[in-house]
């Protein structure tokens, strides 16, 4: 969830997987996956950033909780997993052990 503000000067937090586009036009529109269009005061780089962040710290919480940082295995994508096994560059995991 990033906070956002309205053009009213009103505050309000999203669900940033929601986001499907963000453009300038010169305000900022946030277009979310189900249609709804949020105009903003926040600039591009601005929601970028808050993303990011809210990324990075629901990771770190995810490293805590395993206990290993590690465990982590960073992806380019879903598609970049094997849906068998979970592990990247659609690898087996038998075939690693061969």
């Amino acid at each position: 969830m990033i906070e956002v503000t309205r053009l009213n000067g009103n505050s309000m937090t999203i669900n940033s997987d929601l986001i499907k586009l963000a453009e300038a036009s010169p305000d900022t529109m946030l277009t979310l996956i189900h249609g709804e269009k949020l105009i903003v005061r926040e600039s591009l780089e601005e929601i970028t950033e808050k993303v990011l962040a809210y990324r990075a710290r629901l990771l770190a919480a995810v490293a805590r909780q395993l206990g290993n940082p590690a465990a982590i295995v960073p992806v380019s994508g879903m598609s970049s997993l094997d849906p068998k096994n979970g592990t990247p560059g659609g690898e087996s995991a038998t075939a690693k052990q061969e």
